[in-house]
């Protein structure tokens, strides 16, 4: 199995990055559709509206966040089905998970990450 990486959306796009999906809900500003060069928007992968204004990227409310956001996944079919589809993509190219925020470690997708990792892991 290859790579699951993670990049911000404003990070210039290169071939390592393999199959781009976007997993933010709301499109990030000043970024084109040509510049993301984005193979999927995977916006019901994101926390819902209400997490994510709950949690407002501060580090103090990122374990709380990680255990909300992980439930939500849980019970979402689509999160289901689509690691489901990262893992056949993995097996054939890497893929990078693409988010907008500033701070790489207190974000939505790393929590994701770790999620699809699991799931993918127990596919």
């Amino acid at each position: 199995m290859l790579e699951l990486k993670l990049k911000r959306i404003y990070d210039p796009a290169s071939e390592e990055d393999g199959y781009r999906v976007l997993v933010d809900r709301l499109w990030p500003r000043g970024v084109s559709k040509e510049r993301a060069a984005l193979d999927d928007w995977a916006k019901d992968l994101a926390p819902s509206p209400a997490l994510r204004k709950d949690f407002c990227h501060i580090p103090e409310r990122m374990a709380d966040f990680t255990v909300r956001y992980s439930m939500e996944l849980d019970q979402s079919a689509f999160a289901d089905g689509y690691a489901a589809h990262l893992q056949h993509l993995l097996s054939e190219k890497p893929v990078t998970l693409l988010y907008g925020a500033k701070d790489p470690v207190v974000n939505h997708a790393v929590v994701l990450k770790a999620w699809l990792e699991k799931r993918i892991e127990g596919i």
